[in-house]
């Protein structure tokens, strides 16, 4: 019983794990689950980064460690798990973030990028949430598995190997639900936008303004605008919630919008303010960009694919 209305989103005492955790979505999961008072494990490839993450949570004042996994190998995850609970004596709360995107036009992409893809986005987080669903259901008092989808799970804005992993997300969360509901186990998804993170440092300013401009809210996705996503889906207020997709997009996919939308007040979030946590997030790699937060050297893919789409040089 919560003592008050506010209580019920509170995860003090709660232990959780991000896959994917280091920078971008993952790191705002990791971010906005300590802010609620949980205890919280990143588990990524990249352990610099991650290790700098994880003391950046321990300033928040939770524990975090860093596991290094590699999500698509079976004997890694079970592991990761492991080590989740020989640190933190239990597994509450698992996010399963972890993801990748490789670009290119479906006629020639090659299938080793199919395989990676779909092995990474969607066999990575089945056997995630396996992993953890398994600790759980030893543990007898449930728990919440959070998987990380997209809008581009409903809408054909990347290329099949992405959009169809995510698609897949969305629907084996549905599944799962329906499976360890009866065990107590929440399995819910959400969905974000073109979301600035990282992997956007090499969106070009053009890209930007066209997506605010056919976006409602006005202003591209932030990391912190999931933030209260994550909190609800991995706390108690979302405990008669289960196999849902939460689209976090601002709107964006409402319509297949023919002219820019006009707007009668500024929005929210500004251009400058969009980028504070990207910026953060390239410092922490070490990675140089411009005063907008840019370096198209870092996915030259993606800065050529917009600039295909607008028809920039």
């Amino acid at each position: 019983m919560c003592n008050s209305n506010l209580d019920m989103f509170g995860l003090a005492g709660r232990k959780a794990l991000v896959t994917g955790g280091s920078v971008g979505i993952g790191k705002a999961c990791a971010t906005a689950l300590a802010m609620a008072g949980a205890d919280v494990a990143i588990a990524d490839i990249d352990q610099q980064t991650g290790e700098q993450t994880a003391e950046g949570l321990r300033q928040l004042g939770v524990s975090s460690i860093f596991v290094k996994c590699d999500v698509t190998s079976k004997d890694q995850v079970q592991a990761m798990v492991a080590k989740v609970v020989e640190e933190f004596g239990r597994l509450d709360i698992g996010v399963n973030n972890a993801g990748i995107a490789i670009l290119g036009g479906d006629e020639t992409l090659d299938q080793a990028a199919w395989d990676k893809v779909i092995a990474v986005n969607l066999t990575g987080v089945w056997l995630c949430a396996q992993a953890e669903a398994q600790q759980m259901i030893k543990q007898g008092d449930g728990g919440k598995i959070i998987n990380t989808a997209s809008m581009s799970a409903r809408i054909a804005n990347c290329n099949a190997s992405y959009d169809a992993s995510k698609a897949g997300i969305v629907h084996m969360t549905k599944t799962l639900a329906a499976e360890w509901g009866r065990f107590n186990i929440n399995v819910n998804c959400f969905s974000p936008s073109y979301l600035l993170t990282p992997m956007h440092a090499s969106t070009p300013l053009e890209a930007r303004q066209c997506i605010r401009n056919l976006t409602p809210m006005g202003h591209m996705e932030r990391p912190e605008d999931i933030y209260g996503t994550i909190i609800f889906l991995a706390s108690a207020a979302s405990n008669y919630v289960t196999g849902h997709d939460l689209l976090v997009d601002g709107g964006h996919t409402l319509n297949a919008w023919l002219v820019p939308l006009g707007r009668e007040v500024p929005p929210r979030v500004s251009p400058e303010e969009e980028v504070v946590q990207l910026k953060k997030d390239l410092d922490a790699m070490g990675v140089e960009y411009d005063e907008n937060g840019i370096n198209e050297g870092l996915h030259p893919e993606i800065a050529d694919a917009f600039k295909g789409m607008l028809g920039l040089e």
